[in-house]
């Protein structure tokens, strides 16, 4: 059974969040002063080509990708912006000139960025997503309970793993930041709702994609659960350093949040081993700024990696990922939209079908990569206590060296990764899928894999008996790993090779139109998308296991 959690903070409106959103003009304010202040250390003598490059690259932006959600006054506006630019070259006051549109600049990105919170639309959003969430984790009748069962059977669908208790203690300390791995749309409400109702903590500011916001319902949500817009498009330093400011300058002012280090979903189906450094780093900062400002606050990291035997969009995600490995030699799924077929399976499987997720939190560490303890004291590798300030001190005094920051915020990276890899929780439908895609894989392996891929109408059979054979060996080599403390498991029927095999079948991407695996008729095991079967394999890609068994990695 799960252990449900209290609310530390039970009133809403007293929650971090909550609090910034009230005081949401004064927080750009200063924002908007910090972002200068980082801008004008790094370009104040070369501001012309910062901004020039700004527009240039936000006018390729606004002609190549137009989104729904974009300001109707953005050709303008950019316009604007290049005419004074111009201006400003023969002028005699061309440094205030430039340091002014420069401002104009970052106030017009940190009024995008920054979010809202709103107290009453979050309690509306606990109950529609308890009901939505009971559609797709529950059977419609399932045993002792009727119609998709209550909360409480929901809360234990949604399995947390790792130590809740000292993630609570340290809240109560500092400032928690957590750090997640991406497979789905999803991830961000499953996540906010799983630390919502079952961890009992207040609700994390978060990054959300601008793209969401192009379906309105989505947005008026989303722009109203503390979520700052994260626009991928928009790649110039200006902008780079607003985003990242947000989030180093949110933490700084005891705003706890929650970012997709990865960047964006995992489209193959793996759990990153690449982090995009930059939002990390703003966090090495906002604990130098900390010491700096005689604050004697830490921040605290914590690692998350989700886990789902199935994910909505998968086959859309290993099609991008099939299509940039492959480019030219691999034959993209043409999408013709839904059918009726489709959506009456879909329908008939959210009633039929049950399945659940897994959120494992990593041991929390300081922004170093050290682990922490109750009291929030850092140690070494060596189990050695050491002080924060230890890390920004040369010559007996603070310092800022960004080269310095970079290195930590890579040590960090790296830690976070070796994270994800020892609390990526095992499922059953990873293990069925992992052994099931190299049987199959054997056949085609000297053609390669974009020659099995591109078998898109093609139904793949194997036997059961072989398909167990493979996974009992797998299972025992991750028992073994389990026993040396490497990974995580499930709360499966690890000791029973039938209900084990039997339960991966039946929940690996038990949404999709196409079956990822099931029996037929003759009781050989068939696949209908050998893509998906390739994506849900991925999950246990990195643990050494094809070598063991003999297979070529692919």
């Amino acid at each position: 059974m799960n252990q449900i959690y209290q609310h530390l903070i039970p009133d809403v409106s007293e929650w971090p969040v909550a609090k910034q959103s009230r005081n949401r003009q004064e927080f750009i304010a200063e924002l908007n002063k910090y972002v200068e202040s980082q801008v004008l250390s790094v370009h104040k003598n070369n501001l012309n080509d910062l901004i020039s490059k700004a527009v240039y690259l936000e006018n390729q932006r606004i002609k190549l990708s137009p989104w729904k959600v974009d300001p109707p006054d953005e050709k303008a506006y950019w316009k604007g912006i290049s005419s004074e630019l111009e201006a400003s070259v023969h002028s005699e006051e061309r440094q205030e000139r430039e340091t002014k549109l420069l401002r104009k600049i970052i106030h017009r990105y940190n009024e995008e960025i920054v979010g809202h919170f709103n107290p009453g639309i979050f309690k509306f959003s606990r109950i529609f997503l308890t009901s939505f969430f009971k559609r797709l984790f529950n059977k419609y009748f399932d045993k002792n309970q009727w119609r998709w069962g209550n909360k409480a059977a929901l809360q234990q669908k949604i399995k947390i793993k790792g130590d809740i208790p000292l993630i609570r203690t340290l809240f109560e300390q500092g400032t928690v930041v957590i750090l997640p791995t991406h497979y789905s749309n999803l991830d961000s409400i499953m996540v906010g709702y799983a630390i919502d109702t079952n961890v009992g903590l207040p609700h994390f500011s978060y990054g959300a994609g601008l793209n969401l916001y192009n379906v309105e319902i989505v947005a008026y949500f989303i722009n109203r659960l503390g979520a700052f817009r994260v626009d991928r498009r928009k790649k110039n330093p200006i902008y780079l350093e607003c985003l990242k400011s947000m989030a180093g300058y949110s933490v700084l002012k005891g705003v706890n949040c929650l970012f997709f280090p990865g960047g964006t979903r995992s489209r193959s189906g793996q759990t990153e081993d690449k982090l995009k450094l930059g939002l990390i780093s703003s966090l090495i900062e906002a604990q130098r700024l900390h010491l700096e400002n005689g604050e004697n606050k830490k921040i605290y990291v914590v690692p998350l990696n989700i886990g789902y035997h199935f994910v909505l969009e998968a086959s859309h995600l290993i099609d991008q990922h099939l299509q940039l490995v492959g480019r030219d030699k691999y034959n993209r799924t043409k999408s013709g939209g839904p059918t009726i077929g489709s959506i009456w399976k879909f329908i008939k499987d959210i009633y039929s079908k049950s399945s659940e997720v897994y959120m494992s939190f990593g041991d929390p560490m300081d922004v170093f990569g050290n682990k922490v303890d109750e009291s929030g004291r850092s140690y070494d590798k060596f189990g050695q206590e050491i002080s924060a300030k230890d890390y920004f001190t040369f010559g007996g005094e603070l310092s800022n060296n960004a080269q310095r920051e970079s290195i930590y915020a890579k040590i960090l990276g790296e830690t976070v990764i070796d994270a994800y890899r020892k609390f990526n929780v095992i499922l059953s439908s990873n293990v069925v899928a992992f052994a099931a895609f190299h049987i199959i894989y054997e056949e085609y392996k000297e053609a390669g894999l974009l020659q099995l891929v591109n078998q898109k109408d093609k139904k793949f059979s194997i036997t059961r008996n072989s398909l167990e054979e493979k996974v009992h060996i797998i299972v025992a080599l991750i028992l073994e790993m389990k026993a040396k403390d490497a990974v995580t498991l499930s709360d499966e029927h690890w000791d029973d090779l039938h209900k084990f095999v039997h339960e991966g079948i039946y929940k690996l991407g038990i949404y999709h139109t196409s079956a990822v695996l099931k029996k037929d008729k003759n009781n050989q095991l068939v696949c209908e998308d050998i893509r998906l079967l390739y994506f849900y394999h991925n999950r246990l890609v990195n643990y050494g296991l094809e070598e063991i068994m003999g297979w070529e990695k692919v």
